[in-house]
């Protein structure tokens, strides 16, 4: 670590104090004269008014006119014309040209600068070396490092803390990662406090103290970039049991490792390049220098990323070609980045660079989001976040980094806020309706999503349907699936009422007026009522089945020629789901009476024949007995709210007594438990010696003395009605077994 955040500050202090040997030293300034000047930079009205001559210098995209113009004021911005493309692109060439220009053209002059900021440094060190000055700054260095040495030590408690939370429950990970991110906050407050904060204490000459403090400060954005990537990632170097499962990113040991590398080093000489940036200014270096110095730190960032993507491990989701594939658009994006600084088009620059990292943030934030509030294992019960709650933190995160990059992007179009409320010029105008569109959007997103989040969670319990069968159904919750049959079609209602307010807020943002759009759309509301009476006689008609609570989603219902159980919901029409199958789908208005076959409680009548020689007494016990061992059962406890029971004699049949039997179930409970009764029953029955009559045909034929069983028979119209009855009565019997 110590040489992570040692080495860029080691390069800029003598990048900073050396310069070429064959440059010659201007002439020494008194140091009380240099006091004077930064005394008088430093002074407010200064900096103020500095701030308006940059404004006012400024070109028509709120950039500098240095970077785009050439200093006799010929600038090929002038020469653009408004609405002609080819004149627009011949600008752009010829800014990209005169740009690199200045390039090439501020090379020679770079050695006599840095040979004027060293003579400069080193007049204000008052004959210091610069070895005393980098070993005074390894010493605060050291210091800082020591400090946050000291502290790992006190935390120890807090650690065990965060080691004891458990890593089988969302809760328990989120406060780990808290924990360490809080843990991380600790250390980097350390060590700004023993490196900047013991620099602060001494009285050190005004150009050292900036050069210093300025460095400083970058070593501890780089210390805090290392420890706040190692809180979410928990590298391998931190031995931390079950890594995987606590990170804050689905993400390999082997892709921790690797990133947990090269981010950091990356982002030190990022650090170190926007400090030696900041300083150069102040020491001397111009523009042009500045810009030529840019060159080449966009160089070494563009290797460092190359580097990084190149040598970055394969995964199971990105392996072979996709890996490949990925690698070379990462080259090619990186690489159009580094162009586009170099062609001077800042602008362009940043929507590039937004256009990929925005989406890229976005995906990231909302799998880590996932990753660490998931559900958690068997083992703990399996808790589990709010819906609500996930929804909320993905959609928050999402709308920061938005606006973010929304500020980002205003900030390198040159724009201020505060200004743009006052102006009214084209540009100003649509930039301002284009904000305040993105604003409506993400507040519209935002509103949905906890919206649909909070359906979701009610319509969590998994749909159950009543589907007359055989097979054991469940109990259906009736408050359930009232929610499941209303809240569907007001989540649909509720997106459409937040997508039609957010389209007529965005028109009226950019200065539509949406007055004669709603009156338009009225009365297109009205010629389409009158011309689809059909269409809004199935959607009143399905209000009021809604209303009246007729069905609900996993109910049995029956209409005329219809039957099935309710499957989902139109504004228009329901889907019914026959137990054989088939799907119907039904507008409101062609429904008419509804059966509901699943509501509350069912009782189901059936007919049993004995015997004309059976005990009616002892076989009306049998079922009775039979009725309460199946009312016992666990299968059909929760089903039974009264136990089969004869009610008595139906009649007197053709060939047996027909007894009346009856059970009331709660609906969807009779059918599988009916099967179990017959089979117990027929048992039951024969046991006892009760018989189970069917019918029978005796055929009496014509005697003859001789061969009478071989006499032909004679068909008689007795005969004949006989048979037929008979087959009716199968085919009665085997149709009621299909229903």
């Amino acid at each position: 670590m110590f040489v992570l955040i040692a080495g860029p500050l080691v390069f800029g202090i003598a990048l900073l104090l050396t310069g070429p040997a064959q440059a010659q030293a201007t002439a020494t300034v008194p140091p009380e004269k240099v006091k004077q000047l930064f005394d008088l930079l430093d002074d407010p009205s200064v900096k103020a008014w500095v701030a308006e001559q940059r404004k006012q210098d400024a070109g028509p995209t709120g950039t500098p006119a240095a970077a785009g113009a050439s200093p006799s004021g010929s600038s090929s911005d002038a020469a653009a014309a408004p609405g002609r493309m080819n004149t627009m692109a011949s600008s752009t060439l010829d800014r990209i040209k005169h740009h690199i220009e200045r390039i090439v053209g501020t090379l020679p002059s770079l050695p006599g600068q840095f040979a004027r900021i060293r003579a400069e440094t080193m007049e204000d060190m008052s004959g210091k070396r610069p070895a005393g000055m980098l070993l005074l700054i390894a010493i605060f260095i050291a210091a800082g490092l020591a400090l946050t040495w000291a502290t790992y030590k006190l935390t120890r408690p807090f650690r065990l803390w965060i080691i004891a939370q458990s890593k089988d429950a969302p809760i328990g990970r989120a406060r780990k990662i808290g924990g360490r991110t809080l843990y991380s906050s600790l250390l980097i407050l350390s060590f700004a406090l023993g490196s900047a904060g013991a620099f602060m204490l001494f009285d050190w000459p005004m150009l050292i103290r900036e050069i210093v403090l300025t460095f400083l400060m970058a070593a501890v954005a780089t210390a805090a970039v290392r420890m706040y990537l190692a809180a979410l990632l928990v590298p391998s170097f931190m031995q931390v049991e079950n890594a995987v499962e606590v990170r804050a990113l689905p993400v390999t040991n082997e892709t921790a490792d690797h990133w947990f590398y090269w981010v950091p080093r990356i982002f030190g000489v990022c650090a170190f390049f926007a400090a030696a940036f900041i300083l150069l200014p102040g020491l001397g270096i111009d523009q042009d220098g500045m810009l030529v110095l840019s060159v080449g730190a966009d160089f070494v960032l563009l290797l460092l990323f190359l580097i990084a993507v190149w040598r970055r491990p394969r995964t199971q989701r990105n392996d072979g070609h996709g890996h490949t594939a990925a690698t070379w658009f990462l080259t090619a994006y990186f690489v159009v980045l580094f162009l586009l600084r170099i062609a001077g088009l800042p602008i362009l620059f940043w929507f590039t660079f937004a256009a990929f990292f925005l989406p890229f943030a976005i995906v990231l934030t909302q799998r880590g989001v996932n990753f660490v509030l998931r559900p958690g294992s068997e083992d703990a019960g399996r808790p589990t976040i709010p819906a609500v709650t996930i929804a909320v933190i993905d959609r928050a995160v999402r709308m920061i980094l938005i606006l973010a990059a929304a500020y980002l992007l205003a900030r390198a179009w040159g724009l201020d806020m505060q200004s743009m409320q006052d102006s009214n010029t084209t540009t100003t105008l649509i930039l301002r309706g284009l904000i305040n569109v993105i604003v409506i959007a993400l507040a519209a997103d935002f509103g949905w999503s906890i919206i649909k989040a909070l359906i979701e969670r009610k319509l969590g319990i998994e749909a159950q349907h009543a589907v007359i069968s055989d097979e054991e159904m469940p109990i259906v919750d009736p408050q359930q699936a009232r929610l499941r049959t209303l809240l569907p079609i007001i989540q649909n209602i509720l997106l459409a009422v937040i997508v039609v307010m957010a389209v007529l807020m965005m028109l009226a943002s950019v200065g539509i007026q949406i007055g004669p759009l709603i009156a338009g759309a009225g009365v297109v509301g009205v010629a389409v009522g009158f011309g689809a009476q059909t269409l809004v006689k199935d959607v009143i008609s399905g209000v009021f089945y809604l209303l009246d609570d007729a069905f609900r989603v996993g109910e049995y219902i029956s209409s005329g020629s219809y039957r099935g159980t309710v499957e989902s919901f139109s504004l228009r029409s329901v889907k019914l789901r026959h137990h054989r199958g088939p799907l119907f789908t039904i507008p409101f208005g062609e429904l008419g009476a509804v059966q509901n076959q699943s509501r509350d409680w069912v009782t189901d009548k059936f007919n049993i024949t004995v015997g004309y020689d059976t005990d009616i007494e002892f076989a009306r016990k049998l079922i009775k007995r039979i009725g309460l061992e199946l009312a016992e059962d666990p299968e059909f406890k929760n089903w039974v709210i009264e136990p089969i029971k004869m009610q008595g004699v139906q009649e007197f049949g053709e060939y047996g007594i027909v007894l009346r039997v009856k059970v009331t179930t709660r609906p969807g409970g009779a059918f599988a438990m009916k099967g179990r009764f017959f089979l117990r029953l027929r048992q039951a029955f024969k046991e006892q010696g009760i018989e189970l009559p069917f019918p029978t045909v005796h055929v009496e034929g014509l005697q003859s003395p001789h061969g009478a069983e071989n006499a032909p028979l004679e068909i008689t119209p007795e005969l004949k009605l006989a048979v037929a009855q008979s087959h009716t009565n199968r085919r009665r019997k085997k149709a009621s077994t299909t229903e």
